[in-house]
This record gives structure tokens, C-alpha cells and sequence, in this order.
């Protein structure tokens, strides 16, 4: 695909990654393992983008964090808190809005659909 194309498929999936997390992460879980989640479901994310979003999550009230030392390899959890929680709400709400009016557009195939 095109560079352009790309860029357009990057911004459509960002503001879906960030509720995918927040609802995934209502049991709580750490980075690597979120990582293989939002692949599992096809919301293949790079880590390079996935980090930074936790971080700025968490400093925006929308998650919190613990460190789990009690493995080998001490790992920090993140949980969506009750504001979290009801922005996730909010996000799901308005894309059920928004995939109900783009649905309702006609169909890129059927050209001989009246506008």
C-alpha cells in the first residue's frame, strides 16, 4: 500500500487502540502481555506506540500501576481506574455511533446507489 494509505489506516486504528486498553486492561495487565492481546484480536500495535499511551494514560487518571516484583522479572501492571472506566463507556458509545452512520453510507462497491 501507499504511504498515503498507511497514514490514513494509522490514524483510523489510534483512537481504537487507546479503548481496546481500556477495556482490556479492566483485568489488570502488563505491557508485553498487552501487546499479544490487541494482536490476538487483530489490533496489532508496536510497542513504541503501546508504552507511551500506558504512560499517558496512567498521568491522565485512566489507568493505574503496580510493579509486581515477585517474579524474576519484576513487571509493572496497569488496571483502567473508575474514571477509566467511564471513558471507556464513552469511547464504546460514540464508536457504535460512529459505525452505525459510516454502515449507513453507501457501499465504496455499488456504484449505482443513489447519494
Amino acid at each position: 500500500m501507499s504511504e498515503h494509505v498507511d497514514t490514513h489506516l494509522q490514524e483510523l486504528r489510534r483512537g481504537t487502540v487507546v479503548l481496546a486498553c481500556l477495556q482490556l486492561l479492566r483485568t489488570p495487565g502488563y505491557g508485553y502481555g498487552l501487546l499479544e492481546q490487541l494482536e490476538k484480536r487483530g489490533l496489532a500495535t508496536d510497542a513504541n506506540t503501546l508504552y507511551p499511551l500506558l504512560r499517558r494514560l496512567e498521568k491522565q487518571g485512566f489507568l493505574t500501576s503496580e510493579w509486581n516484583t515477585e517474579d524474576a522479572r519484576p513487571r509493572k501492571f496497569y488496571a483502567t481506574s473508575a474514571e477509566g472506566l467511564r471513558l471507556a463507556e464513552t469511547l464504546r458509545r460514540e464508536w457504535t455511533s460512529l459505525s452505525d452512520a459510516i454502515s449507513s453510507l453507501p457501499d465504496p462497491a455499488s456504484s449505482t446507489e443513489e447519494h
